[in-house]
């Protein structure tokens, strides 16, 4: 990892960042649901002994728990909107375009309609697959 990565990295490792994300998990309930003890332990000492991570291998493997942790604490209907909303409106938007309709090139870009083609695939529409 080079100097200037490692210097932007321990901008967000710092030992208040996981302080406030182990308590963000914890209250959320997904703190041991989420992530193994191995995982918990090596966040634990890290806040213990680190006030900023340095090792860049540390910092691989931090990231990679806090990855972990960001997905669970992530809200269902946000994962269904990124997994599978904003590409069945971008079809939808390429199809209106094909029938000749001009504004439809908006609907890609808005959040919203992605939103309800999410919840109508989280319900169990028939019409989405």
């Amino acid at each position: 990892m080079s100097e200037t990565a490692q210097q932007n990295s321990t901008n967000f490792l710092d030992k208040a960042t996981l302080v406030k994300l182990k308590q963000k998990a914890v209250r959320a309930g997904v703190w041991f649901r989420a992530l193994p003890r191995i995982d918990r332990v090596l966040v634990d000492l890290t806040i213990q002994v680190a006030e900023n991570i340095r090792s860049p291998h540390l910092a691989r493997c931090i990231l990679a728990v806090t990855g972990k942790l960001e997905y669970a604490l992530e809200s269902k209907l946000k994962r269904a909107v990124r997994e599978f909303g904003l590409s069945i409106a971008l079809k939808l938007c390429v199809f209106a375009q094909r029938w000749g309709n001009r504004a439809a090139h908006y609907w890609a870009k808005d959040p919203g309609f992605a939103r309800y083609w999410a919840v109508m695939k989280l319900n169990g529409h028939p019409c989405i697959g």
